[in-house]
């Protein structure tokens, strides 16, 4: 008995670890689930320079630019998820373009929760810093 009762605890512990190291413990993680979206904004194309989460406050004050671009669907959400691309990107192959025409970089921004694309905005520098420390 002493021993079923044993491997109950080490499960339980086992359990415990694994579901504290399936979350990255950082504010980022609910945009994880933004990325088959944000990857189907760009159709595919590019590739992942990073993501980040921002209140729509947050946003409007870190990236001004970007927010404008956006202005015209205002998120009705309090967060925004924010994924950038690198690659060739065109405004008539992504999904509710905005910004450039053509360029190396697309930032797609959705809200969150709900993963609804406000917008796809093609840029040619970043208006964010993007990399691994923002993406987990």
């Amino acid at each position: 008995m002493g021993g079923l009762v044993g491997c109950l605890l080490v499960a339980t512990l086992v359990a415990d670890c694994t579901t504290a190291r399936s979350d990255l413990g950082t504010s980022v993680s609910s945009c994880y689930l933004a990325l088959p979206t944000a990857t189907t904004a760009v159709d595919g194309h590019g590739h992942l320079l990073g993501v980040q989460r921002f209140t729509v406050g947050a946003l409007k004050q870190k990236a001004p630019a970007l927010y404008r671009d956006l202005i015209s669907h205002p998120p009705s959400s309090e967060g925004v998820c924010v994924v950038a691309f690198g690659g060739t990107f065109r405004a008539s192959e992504v999904s509710d373009a905005r910004g450039r025409p053509s360029g190396h970089l697309a930032v797609v921004v959705s809200t969150t929760p709900g993963n609804h694309v406000l917008g796809t905005v093609i840029f040619a520098h970043l208006p964010l810093r993007f990399g691994h420390t923002h993406a987990g």
